[in-house]
């Protein structure tokens, strides 16, 4: 049996249902089982939990052959440093209670660094503590810069014509889809061939810098013009204020941006067939961005 936690998110729904495709037994895990009902329609356990109830997780994880691991977003924490502590500690003790041999966790590029790369730092402390875990063979998957990041500059479209954000315009970024990083999860859960802690890259089919991402989205969008521009950190934060998101994870997201910029924080592994994956910004743009972009403008 595999455990999914985060089932109902972009990375862990690609999971379940990846396994499930294979005849697998899968109990996916989350706070509402409503949302988990279409993955129990197709056979898999549901288990109602929150992360922060580590015995909870550990009768999740009893049993099970492989567990994928994640920290859930909380973009209105007040202290996303500590929740991300918080989370790390109940799944490393779940995972030791349940007696779990092998876990896929979500890290991500510039994990390496053990400061100064906002949430990835949390990431960083998550890696070294599953290390610590008896008996545990994890896979930390250190995926690129989510192209779903770019999904946050439709209403910048509508209502500034322009994309907008913390990170330079001419920075090559490892872009990946996330439902590539799930089918990079799943591959390996059904493997099971890890030892140890080992960590591996995933990094998109290229690097896509925010440039030329605006002009694929403007080609898409009709609007041939349209361009990126870079933003001082504080109107940044008064920006993601705005859209629900707590000052303390704007800061850390345009720490995270700053380590982008200046190459702190950057792909490790050569450029290969294993860390290379499948979806093109252009498909990202057509098959995900476009949709979405049209129902807001729909709905406006």
């Amino acid at each position: 049996m595999y455990v999914i936690l985060g089932a109902t998110g972009n990375t862990g729904s690609v999971v379940a249902r990846k396994l499930l495709d294979k005849g697998k037994r899968v109990r996916v895990v989350g706070r509402d089982n409503q949302k988990l009902a279409p993955f129990v329609n197709r056979g898999a356990d549901a288990f109602a939990a929150d992360v922060h109830d580590t015995d909870a997780l550990s009768r999740a994880f009893a049993g099970a052959q492989g567990v994928y691991a994640l920290i859930p977003p909380d973009m209105s924490s007040p202290d996303f440093r500590a929740h991300q502590a918080r989370v790390t500690e109940s799944i490393a003790k779940a995972l030791e209670k349940g007696g779990v041999a092998h876990a896929v966790a979500l890290s991500s590029v510039g994990a390496d660094q053990p400061d100064k790369t906002g949430p990835v730092a949390g990431l960083h402390k998550m890696e070294l503590r599953l290390a610590q875990v008896r008996g545990l063979n994890a896979l930390h998957l250190r995926a690129g810069y989510f192209m779903e990041n770019t999904l946050a500059q439709i209403g910048v479209i509508r209502n500034f014509g322009m994309m907008a954000g913390p990170v330079r315009a001419d920075v090559p970024l490892p872009m990946i889809a996330t439902r590539d990083i799930g089918a990079a999860a799943a591959e390996a859960l059904l493997r099971l061939d890890f030892k140890g802690q080992q960590t591996q890259e995933l990094l998109g089919p290229r690097e896509v810098t925010y440039a030329e991402a605006a002009k694929m989205i403007g080609t898409a969008t009709g609007k041939p013009d349209l361009a990126y521009m870079q933003l001082p950190d504080e109107q940044v934060i008064e920006a993601m204020k705005g859209m629900g998101i707590s000052r303390n994870m704007a800061q850390l997201l345009c720490e995270m941006s700053a380590a982008i910029n200046s190459g702190y924080m950057k792909p490790r592994e050569p450029r290969s067939e294993k860390n290379t994956t499948a979806t093109t910004f252009e498909t990202f743009v057509r098959e995900l961005f476009l949709p979405a972009y049209r129902g807001q403008a729909t709905s406006a």
